[in-house]
């Protein structure tokens, strides 16, 4: 998955370019789709930021094995990101997790 590919799932499901972040909880690692959008006129990023952002996020996606359950969840989801509520993607990183987690 390339960040235009995240850039364009988000868009096709929302119809926004939402920030995506990764959180780490509980010994687990999650895929959150924010609130805020690029759209939006206090978003803090401009759009090649935005890009580059995605890009750097699709990259970990594609190391960490997580990209078709992003896909997968995303297409699934009745979930909206919305003011104070992310959409939180659980990636099940299998015997690879205590990789990730330190």
């Amino acid at each position: 998955m390339t960040g235009k590919e995240l850039h364009q799932l988000l868009l096709d499901k929302w119809g926004h370019s939402y920030d995506v972040q990764f959180r780490r909880t509980q010994g687990k690692i999650f895929l959150q789709v924010m609130w805020k959008y690029l759209e939006q006129a206090s978003f803090p990023l401009t759009e090649a930021e935005y890009q580059e952002h995605l890009d750097t996020i699709a990259n970990y996606l594609n190391a960490l094995g997580g990209t078709a359950q992003v896909k997968n969840f995303i297409a699934q989801t009745r979930d909206r990101p919305r003011l104070g509520k992310a959409v939180s993607i659980p990636l099940d990183l299998g015997e690879r997790a205590s990789e990730w987690i330190v």
